[in-house]
Formats: structure tokens, C-alpha cells, sequence
């Protein structure tokens, strides 16, 4: 299993609770939401992945089970892996799928690949 559905479906479920539309892309060994065409968060394996406001990166990395996002040896301020002990709970994985919610207005999207059929 390259992520846990079951984590996806929470977050799918919260999403839809707030009624905001999203869309869902197999990518990086995971699966990632996009929220008006900007990442939002990725459930890849048992965690996730969540694009949060750098201006609170620093104190965001304190709290139990969120570390930094390392993909290619430098961390990204802004990205966060969350660990199962950090989103177990209900209220804690809302607490952080709202932070990333919160930024997503804020995001700048990222620009989109030009295609090199002739």
C-alpha cells in the first residue's frame, strides 16, 4: 500500500464537511488534494503531508509528531510531515487540515508545466 486509504478518506471526509471542492492526484508515492489548483495536503503511507503558513513553521514543528518535510535533503519551510501520533485523534487532525485550509488562499499556485506535444 503506497497510502493509507483510510487516512484519505478522513480527509476527504473533512473537506466535504466544509463543503470545498477538491480534486485528488496519485503522486509522490501518495495521494495529494489540491485545492483551487494549489497543494494542499498528501497522505503518503501512514502520513501526511500539509502545506502550512511558513510565518508559523517554526512553532508549528513543537507540537508532538509534526516534523519537517525532507524530500531532498533540504527541509521546505512551510511543509510539514505529520506522523500517525500527530492526526490519530479527530480533533488533531482537523486541527492541522485547518491550518492548511487556512493557507491555501494564501499559496501561490505552482506553474503549470507546458506541454511538449507538436
Amino acid at each position: 500500500m503506497a497510502y493509507s486509504e483510510y487516512l484519505a478518506d478522513r480527509v476527504s471526509q473533512f473537506l466535504n464537511e466544509k463543503s470545498v471542492s477538491f480534486i485528488t492526484k496519485k503522486m509522490m508515492g501518495g495521494l495529494l488534494f489540491m485545492v483551487d489548483d494549489k497543494m494542499y495536503v498528501a497522505v503518503i503511507k501512514e502520513e501526511i503531508m500539509a502545506r502550512i503558513n511558513p510565518a508559523i513553521y517554526e512553532e508549528s514543528l513543537e507540537k508532538d509528531g509534526c516534523n519537517k518535510m525532507n524530500f531532498t535533503g533540504k527541509p521546505m519551510k512551510g511543509f510539514v510531515f505529520l506522523s500517525e501520533e500527530a492526526v490519530d485523534l479527530e480533533e488533531d487532525l482537523n486541527y492541522w487540515l485547518q491550518l492548511a485550509l487556512d493557507f491555501n488562499p494564501l499559496a501561490k499556485a505552482s506553474k503549470k508545466r507546458k506541454s511538449s506535444k507538436n
